[in-house]
């Protein structure tokens, strides 16, 4: 039915609760990494989408997008135009993250095929797609955009407003490498806020209605982090994230959290956030 959006969890790992694609209006947003592609087959149940709605082209969130369109040729992939070209030739990209994810990349994002430029749609922000509204929210990553669906008013808003894996509310900031800005971030979260979304869609996990207690929940995991990977070493940094998540989570959830980002990463893409500010 057009204007309700489900949920297809494409159980990554093989397990539930970490990486979520949403059918909505025939257009499926973020569709994961290429190695649950089979998971979000089994979830659309034979139905062809009508395109695909990118938030970010890191792999959890699209990496299943080129082998989507082998299947579909006529796909059409919505993206912004920083990360375009790096669908169309994803060399450097699965280069680049071999170095962070090391013999563990394959296991967990599977193969990235090579997106046809011909089946792109090349988005900048303030397009209208389809029903959605496409706001550019840079922070987490240069290339981010959220989708604002007019019908429901939902924001679609991939990994701005955070990490939270249900049911708990404990909130991380995902602030891998190599993009993290935190004043774009927060800039994007006002965006977000302005535009009085009734609830707010996040990839880990699930949607959220309580907008601005969301809002303000990655505001806060966001500058505390920041400070945190500004002032302490790594193994403080992730030994704080651990502390707060024993605290709050049943193991299977903390899993799960784990799953969805490693509070190593973080910790890096924030070491590499203060270089920049202190160059």
């Amino acid at each position: 039915m057009r204007g309700v959006p489900r949920l297809i969890d494409v159980k990554h790992l093989g397990r539930d609760r970490v990486i979520g694609a949403w059918l909505v209006d025939g257009f499926v947003i973020d569709p994961g990494p290429e190695s649950d592609v089979g998971e979000l087959l089994a979830g659309l149940g034979g139905e062809q989408p009508r395109g695909l709605l990118l938030t970010h082209i890191h792999f959890d969130h699209a990496g299943a997008s080129g082998r989507l369109v082998e299947r579909w040729p006529e796909l059409a992939v919505y993206v912004h135009e920083n990360g375009a070209r790096h669908l169309v030739d994803p060399a450097k990209l699965v280069a680049s993250a071999r170095q962070l994810w090391g013999d563990d990349f394959d296991r967990l994002w599977g193969e990235v095929v090579p997106v046809p430029e011909e089946n792109l749609r090349v988005l900048s922000g303030g397009e209208s797609v389809e029903g959605f509204d496409v706001e550019y929210t840079p922070g987490h990553a240069k290339h981010h955009v959220a989708y604002f669906h007019r019908e429901t008013g939902h924001a679609y808003v991939g990994d701005m407003a955070g990490v939270r894996i249900p049911p708990s509310d404990l909130t991380r900031a995902p602030t891998p490498p190599p993009d993290i800005d935190v004043e774009a971030w927060l800039d994007s979260v006002e965006r977000i806020e302005a535009r009085a979304p009734s609830a707010v869609v996040l990839t880990h996990f699930g949607r959220v209605d309580d907008v601005a207690g969301q809002l303000d929940a990655v505001r806060d995991a966001l500058r505390s982090q920041a400070e945190l990977a500004r002032d302490a070493e790594e193994d403080e940094f992730v030994a704080t994230l651990e502390r707060a998540a024993a605290e709050r989570l049943d193991p299977a959830t903390a899993e799960r959290l784990l799953d969805a980002g490693d509070p190593h990463h973080f910790y890096a893409g924030l070491r590499r956030y203060w270089s920049k500010v202190a160059a």
